[in-house]
C-alpha cells in the first residue's frame, strides 16, 4: 500500500504543480496572443518593407525593432525573412530580423513576466535587439551582395474578411495550432521538473556557470524550442539550481535557431551568412548569460506546491478561468489539427498531392503556397504542415513545382 500511496501523493503534487504553472501563464498568454493577432491583421506587410530596404545601420535597427514583438518561431521567421529579402531588404536587415525575431514575441514577453519577473521580461527583448543589430551589422560588413541568393518573387496574398474575426482566428486558432503542442510539452516538463528533480540539482556543476551554459547550448541549439514553451522549463530549472544566466542562454539560443533552420538559411542565404548568424546567436547568448550572473537579476520564484496543503496552493478564480479558457482553446486547435492530418478528401482528377518536408507552422505553409501559386498551370495550392503535403490543382508539371518548392528552402519528395 505504501508505494501506491507515494505514487498517489506524487501524482497529486504533479497535477497541482501543473495547474499552478498553467494558471500563472494563462492570463498573459491570452493577452499576448490577442496583441499578436492585432499586429498580424492591422500592420500591413508594406510597413516592414518600407523601413528595411536600405543597406545601412538604420535598416538593421528597424529590422530588429519590428521583429521583436512578432510571434514567429525559428522556422516561421525564415520564410518571412526571405520574403523581406525578395522585397529588396538589405542582407544585414534580413540577418537582424532572423536573429532577433524568434528569441521573443509579445506573447513570450508577457509570459516571461508571469513566471520569471520584470527583470527577465525586460532583458529578453533587449538581448534580442542587441544580438540582432550586431549580427546585422556584421553581415553588412562581411557578406558580399552576391553571397546571398534569392528565392521566389511572388508577393504575399492579401487576406480578406472581417478584421475582428481574422484577429481572433489568428490569435486563438492559428497561433495555438502552431505552438500549442510545444507549449503543452513545456508546461508538463516544467511541472515534472518541480516535482521530480531534487532542489539545487544543478549545483552539482559547482561554481562553473559557464559549464552550465555550454551544456544548455549543446542541448538547445539543435532542437526546435518554442520561445513561449521554453519559459516554464527555464523557470523550473532555476528553482533546481540552474543559474539565471544559463536559463537566459536557453531562452535566447533555443528559440533562435535549430538544425532545420540552419539548413534552410544556408541553402537560401549562403554559407558565410549562416556562420555569422550561428556564431552571433551562440556568442551573445553566452555574453548575456554571464552578464546576468554578474549583476544578479532577481528571478520571480515559481510557486512550490505542498500536496498536504492543496487548498492553500490553488490559484485565484480569475487565473483558473483564464487557464480553463486557454486549455479549451488548445484542445480545440490541436484536435482540429489532428483531424486535418488524418482526414483525406476525395481526390479530384486535376489535383495532385506532393510530400513536402520542412514545414512546421502556418507561416511555412504560406511560404510554400506563395512559391508555387504563380507557376503557370497552378490553379490553386494548399499546404499542410501536419500532413507534410502540398495539394496542387491544375496541370503544372512536377519538375516545375519541385524547383519552386526547393528554391523556397523546403524539401520536395514527389507525389504522395
Amino acid at each position: 500500500m505504501r508505494p501506491i500511496f507515494i505514487t498517489f501523493v506524487s501524482m497529486k503534487e504533479y497535477l497541482l504543480s501543473l495547474l499552478n504553472v498553467v494558471c500563472e501563464m494563462a492570463p498573459y498568454l491570452l493577452l499576448g496572443f490577442l496583441i499578436a493577432g492585432i499586429l498580424h491583421v492591422f500592420v500591413p506587410q508594406g510597413f516592414y518593407r518600407k523601413y528595411l530596404s536600405k543597406d545601412n545601420k538604420w535598416a538593421v535597427l528597424w529590422a530588429a525593432l519590428l521583429g521583436i514583438p512578432l510571434p514567429l518561431c525559428s522556422c516561421g521567421v525564415i520564410p518571412t525573412a526571405i520574403g523581406l529579402r525578395n522585397e529588396k531588404a538589405s542582407k544585414g536587415a534580413v540577418a537582424s530580423f532572423l536573429i532577433a525575431t524568434p528569441q521573443t514575441g509579445i506573447d513570450s514577453i508577457l509570459a516571461t513576466f508571469s513566471l520569471m519577473g520584470l527583470g527577465f521580461a525586460i532583458l529578453r527583448p533587449v538581448a534580442a535587439l542587441v544580438t540582432g543589430v550586431c549580427g546585422g551589422l556584421l553581415v553588412n560588413r562581411l557578406v558580399p551582395e552576391d553571397d546571398t541568393s534569392f528565392t521566389s518573387d511572388s508577393a504575399c496574398n492579401v487576406e480578406t474578411g472581417n478584421k475582428i474575426w481574422r484577429v481572433l482566428k489568428y490569435a486563438y486558432f492559428k497561433m495555438i495550432q502552431d505552438i500549442g503542442g510545444r507549449l503543452v510539452i513545456g508546461l508538463m516538463v516544467a511541472a515534472l521538473i518541480q516535482v521530480a528533480i531534487p532542489d539545487e540539482f544543478f549545483l552539482h556543476f559547482g561554481s562553473q556557470p559557464l559549464l552550465q551554459m555550454l551544456v544548455i547550448l549543446v542541448v538547445a541549439v539543435p532542437m526546435y524550442i518554442c520561445s513561449t514553451g521554453s519559459i516554464p522549463v527555464a523557470a523550473a530549472l532555476i528553482m533546481k539550481g540552474l543559474s539565471p544566466g544559463a536559463a537566459l542562454v536557453m531562452l535566447m539560443a533555443g528559440p533562435a535557431v535549430n538544425l532545420a533552420s540552419i539548413l534552410v538559411v544556408r541553402k537560401a542565404l549562403g554559407r558565410r551568412f549562416t556562420w555569422i548568424y550561428l556564431l552571433v546567436i551562440v556568442g551573445f547568448s553566452i555574453l548575456f548569460g554571464l552578464l546576468v550572473n554578474a549583476i544578479g537579476i532577481n528571478v520571480k520564484p515559481m510557486a512550490a506546491v505542498d500536496p498536504c496543503c492543496a487548498s492553500e496552493a490553488l490559484p485565484g478564480t480569475f487565473k483558473i478561468i483564464c487557464a480553463s479558457v486557454l486549455t479549451l482553446l488548445i484542445l480545440f486547435a490541436l484536435t482540429m489539427k489532428l483531424f486535418e492530418r488524418f482526414t483525406h478528401k476525395a481526390e479530384d482528377p486535376d489535383t495532385a498531392v506532393y510530400t513536402v518536408e520542412g514545414m512546421h507552422c502556418s507561416h511555412c505553409e504560406a511560404a510554400v503556397c506563395r512559391a508555387v501559386e504563380e507557376i503557370p498551370g497552378v490553379e490553386s495550392a494548399k499546404a499542410s504542415a501536419s500532413r507534410k503535403t502540398l495539394t496542387i490543382k491544375g496541370p503544372a508539371s512536377e519538375e516545375v513545382i519541385r524547383a519552386a518548392v526547393e528554391k523556397a528552402g523546403y524539401t520536395f519528395k514527389g507525389k504522395k
